[in-house]
């Protein structure tokens, strides 16, 4: 992930700071506990794409 890119990407949903993962390929949002796709190198910034995470997995 460009980090350039991951500097200026947000949380559609709270607007805060999302981590990469990239074991997942996921961006993720620790406030609102959601993994954001990243397919082909375009992260899919869609509240409906997004799989929650659940409460025991832990966001390192």
């Amino acid at each position: 992930m460009d980090k350039k890119l991951l500097d200026i990407l947000a949380c559609p949903i709270c607007k805060g700071p999302l981590k990469f993962y990239s074991k997942q390929n996921e961006l993720i949002c620790p406030v609102d506990r959601l993994a954001f796709p990243v397919r082909d190198n375009i992260p899919v910034m869609l509240e409906d794409e997004a799989r929650e995470l659940p409460a025991d997995e832990e966001l390192a």
